[in-house]
């Protein structure tokens, strides 16, 4: 079939049940548990539960009391994202209260930042933001990371993994939060911590808190040390932009990079590494040309989205969605893996959607997501890295001993264990051995608009080693 593009996306007749929530007189204890053991075990299976019994949106419960309703359809995602007078990102219209020491918190408790804004204010925000962004160099950012990606495969080819690797573990969930450190002006070493607390953040799990103390602690170091000695790097171009952001708010917009751009950058790397070491059709349409390696990242996001469940959004005013009666202060989630899989654009789910960037994984609308480019930058040219580096790379398992961890804010690939041909002395990589410098202050030109080239540049070796397989 023919898939929507984003602004043209059919609409489909649902039969849409009665409306059902706790403010039309249904307990918690009546709806289904989207945080619980079953919508973390399957949260696919949760959706189509949901879907057959309350249409495109449904009313659920959360683990610590409160209740929202879980936006299921592609359209009627796409009419949330983009009506923000009707759906807001404020949080301070949420008419229930959080628990104490909700693993939720932290997600959905109002921060100046331009994601819980909207009107006049979002634009202050956003306009610093995407500002600080466009102003990283494209050769540099691709610099960063070739040469980290470089550095990550240095440790397992040539060390004590004698030909084994854990692509999840030792590429994966490293590569993202290095480039990020650099283009922060942060050291280094602080990467596998932050890893650790941007992961229980977005997992929501026991430590989040803590977790989010640690983070912000680093981040508002960083923010004082670039206030009195700015450099070339993101957090000082927040500090100087003419919006004239308060430390707080800049370091919140630092923590919303690092967290959503780690966690998402790490899933994404992952399924992609795993369609490719496992799914012979993949494989094939890259060896034959039919398709790029950005092309097989679309079907990818189609079909895995680094985040399953985005909270949220709150109704300005009682409102009507997909045959559901929503009232002012309700609590909106949005639902990228349900929209994305929803019958009524895919009908059938083994289709490939390579080279379709209809889905909805970055949101749509004022408050969709300005650090995709990166995130893709990132996946792609660590891979074609990876790939020219180790080009018999094989999985080191059957596909079937693979296990994911499941939440109903996530999926992710637990472990990838692969092999390859060990070497006894690193490979010389021309790439590597130039210095990686940080972006330039005047370099104005847009990641965003290298998002496409920034996997194209190593295509070769991508097809060398397909070739080789």
């Amino acid at each position: 079939m023919t898939s929507p593009s984003p602004d043209h996306a059919p609409t489909g007749a649902r039969d849409v049940p009665p409306p059902g929530c706790p403010a039309h007189g249904l307990v918690s204890d009546e709806l289904l548990q989207l945080d619980g053991p079953e919508g973390n075990a399957d949260p696919r299976g949760m959706y189509e539960k949901l879907r057959k019994k309350h249409g495109s949106v449904a009313p659920v419960a959360l683990a610590d009391g409160t209740h929202a309703w879980l936006v299921l359809g592609y359209d009627e995602n796409r009419e949330v994202m983009r009506n923000s007078s009707v759906y807001s990102r404020d949080s301070r219209l949420w008419t229930q209260s959080l628990p104490e020491n909700s693993p939720l918190a932290p997600t959905v408790q109002w921060q100046p930042v331009c994601v819980f804004a909207d009107g006049e204010e979002h634009q202050r925000l956003r306009e610093a933001l995407t500002a600080s962004l466009d102003r990283c160099d494209r050769r540099g950012l691709r610099r960063h990371i070739t040469r980290f990606a470089n550095q990550l495969v240095d440790s397992f080819e040539t060390g004590r993994s004698g030909g084994r690797v854990d692509l999840v573990a030792e590429f994966a969930e490293q590569l993202p939060m290095l480039v990020m450190t650099q283009l922060f002006g942060m050291p280094e070493e602080y990467g596998p911590d932050l890893v650790t607390a941007a992961r229980d953040l977005m997992k929501g799990t026991e430590n989040a808190q803590a977790s989010n103390a640690f983070l912000v602690e680093k981040l508002e170091e960083l923010v004082a040390r670039k206030k009195s000695r700015p450099g070339p790097d993101i957090a000082s171009w927040l500090l100087q932009h003419p919006a004239n952001l308060t430390e707080e708010e800049v370091m919140q917009h630092l923590r919303l990079i690092l967290v959503a751009a780690n966690e998402t950058t790490v899933s994404l790397i992952s399924s992609v590494l795993e369609m490719n070491l496992t799914d012979a059709r993949f494989r094939g349409s890259l060896a034959g040309g039919q398709m790029t390696l950005s092309d097989g990242l679309q079907h990818v996001l189609w079909d895995r989205p680094p985040l399953s469940v985005v909270p949220g959004r709150w109704a300005t005013g009682d409102t009507r969605l997909g045959g559901q009666d929503i009232k002012a202060g309700d609590m909106l989630l949005l639902g990228l893996a349900a929209a994305n899989t929803d019958p009524a654009v895919r009908p059938d789910l083994s289709e490939p959607m390579h080279g379709n960037s209809a889905h909805l994984t970055f949101s749509l609308g004022s408050h969709e997501c300005p650090g995709g480019s990166i995130g893709r930058a990132i996946t792609e040219t660590g891979i074609d890295v990876l790939l020219e580096r180790l080009p018999d790379l094989r999985l080191g398992v059957e596909p079937r001993e693979l296990t994911r961890t499941s939440s109903w804010l996530s999926q992710r690939l637990d472990t990838l264990p692969a092999t390859f041909t060990h070497r006894n002395e690193p490979k010389t990589i021309n790439t590597r051995t130039k210095k990686a410098t940080a972006p330039k202050p005047e370099a104005v030109s847009p990641v965003a608009d290298d998002s496409e080239n920034a996997g194209r540049h190593p295509r070769k070796p991508l097809f060398r080693f397909l070739a080789r397989r």
